[in-house]
C-alpha cells in the first residue's frame, strides 16, 4: 500500500511541475506566476482541492501524441475564500501556451457545472493563446461549450475573471461575458487578434499594449473593471471583492460584522458641497464618509469618471453605491457613464444588492456624439 501511495505522490510532484522548470523560470522571468502559484494566492492556505489532475489530451496529429503532459495545460478545483467556498480554474501557460483542447475545455466545463449546482461563485484566471491550433474543431467545439455555460451562470452566481497574460480569441470572448475582469498592467492583454495578425490584414504597425493593454480596455473599451500593478495585487483585490459578493441570486447581501456605529454624526458633511453650484467636490468624499469603516471597493475607476460605481457596507451589509462625480465634466450624464451606471445596477439587480445613488447632475450632455 506504502508502494502505491509513493507512486501516486511522485505523479502527483510531476503534475505539479507543469511543463517543467524550465517554462516555470520563463514564466517568473516574465514577471508572473505560475497557475498554481496564484491559486495558493487566490484561496485560502490549505483550502484548494483538485480535480482531474492527471488528465491528458488524446490528440495524435501533429506529433501530439508525443507530448503530453498531466493536467493539460489548466488547473481546476474548488477552495474557499476567507471561509466561503469559490471554484477556480487556472490557465498554465507553462504547458501549450495555456491553449485550450478538447480536454482542457472538459476540466473547465466541469467546474462551471460543479460551481453552478453548488451555487458558489467561479473565478477564472486566464494566461493562454487560445485555441490549441492542433486540434482544430475540436478545441472551438470546446470553447463553444464553455461560452454556454457563462451564459447559463450569467445572474445566477458571480463569475470574476482575472487576465494574467496575453490572452486572444476564445480566452477574451468567455471573460467578456463573466461579471467582473481583473487585468495585470504590462503582462496581460486581451485582443480578437493579436498585432501580427493586424499588420498582415491591414498593414497597421501597433502593439500589444495599445491593441488590447490594460489601459485600453479599462480607460477606452471599459471591458475590464480594474488593473493592477502585479498578479499579487490582482488576486488579493479579487479576494476583496468576492467578500463583498453574495454566493447566488438567491443567498441575499452578505453580512459581515462591523464596528462602525451606525447612527454617528459627521459634521465635516455639512461643508461638503460649496455654496456656488459652479464649484466642483468630490463625491467620493461623501461615499467614503457614509460606507463601515471608509472601504469602499470602486468598480470601473477609470472609465466615464464623471460617475462612481462600487460595493461598499451598511450595517456590515454589502450596498452598491451609484454616484455622480462633479469633479469630472461637473458630472454630467453621457452615454458611457450612463452605459458604466447601467451595467452595475443590472447586476445588483441580479444578485439582490441594495443600491445608494447620490445625484447632483446638470442632465444629459448635449451634442451629436451622444
Amino acid at each position: 500500500m506504502k508502494d502505491m501511495l509513493d507512486q501516486l505522490e511522485a505523479r502527483r510532484q510531476i503534475a505539479r511541475k507543469g511543463g517543467g522548470d524550465a517554462r516555470i523560470a520563463a514564466q517568473h522571468k516574465r514577471g508572473k506566476l505560475t497557475a498554481r502559484e496564484r491559486i495558493d494566492i487566490l484561496l485560502d492556505s490549505g483550502s484548494f482541492e483538485e480535480f482531474d489532475m492527471f488528465v491528458q489530451h488524446r490528440c495524435t496529429d501533429f506529433g501530439m501524441e508525443k507530448q503530453k503532459v498531466p493536467g493539460d495545460g489548466v488547473v481546476t478545483g474548488w477552495g474557499t475564500v476567507n471561509g466561503r467556498t469559490v471554484f477556480a480554474y487556472a490557465k498554465d501557460f507553462t504547458v501549450f501556451g495555456g491553449s485550450l483542447s478538447e480536454t482542457h475545455a472538459q476540466k473547465i466545463m466541469k467546474i462551471q457545472d460543479m460551481a453552478l449546482k453548488m451555487r458558489a461563485p467561479i473565478v477564472g484566471l486566464i494566461d493562454s493563446g487560445g485555441a490549441r491550433i492542433q486540434e482544430g474543431v475540436a478545441s472551438l467545439g470546446g470553447f463553444a461549450e464553455v461560452f454556454k455555460r457563462n451564459v447559463q451562470a450569467s445572474g445566477v452566481i458571480p463569475q470574476i475573471s482575472v487576465i494574467m497574460g496575453p490572452c486572444a480569441g476564445g480566452d477574451v470572448y468567455s471573460p467578456a461575458m463573466t461579471d467582473f475582469i481583473f487585468m495585470v498592467r504590462d503582462t496581460s492583454y486581451m485582443f480578437v487578434t493579436g498585432p501580427d495578425v493586424v499588420k498582415t490584414v491591414t498593414n497597421e504597425t501597433v502593439t500589444a499594449e495599445e491593441l488590447g493593454g490594460a489601459k485600453v480596455h479599462t480607460t477606452k473599451s471599459s471591458i475590464a473593471d480594474a488593473a493592477f500593478d502585479n498578479d499579487v495585487e490582482a488576486l488579493l483585490q479579487v479576494r476583496r471583492l468576492i467578500d463583498y459578493l453574495p454566493a447566488n441570486n438567491q443567498a441575499g447581501s452578505p453580512e459581515l460584522p462591523s464596528f462602525d456605529v451606525p447612527d454617528r454624526v459627521d459634521m465635516s458633511l455639512d461643508t461638503l458641497i460649496p455654496d456656488s453650484a459652479t464649484k466642483p467636490y468630490d463625491i467620493r468624499e461623501l461615499i467614503l464618509k457614509t460606507v463601515d469603516e471608509g472601504d469602499f471597493f470602486e468598480i470601473q475607476e477609470a472609465f466615464a469618471r464623471n460617475i462612481i460605481t462600487g460595493f461598499g457596507r451598511m450595517e456590515g451589509r454589502t450596498v452598491g453605491f451609484v454616484a455622480n462625480q462633479p469633479m469630472v465634466l461637473a458630472g454630467v450624464l453621457d452615454t458611457d457613464a450612463s452605459r458604466k451606471a447601467a451595467r452595475f445596477v443590472r447586476f445588483c439587480n441580479a444578485f439582490d444588492i441594495p443600491i445608494v445613488t447620490f445625484v447632483d447632475v446638470p442632465g444629459f450632455l448635449p451634442g451629436t456624439a451622444q
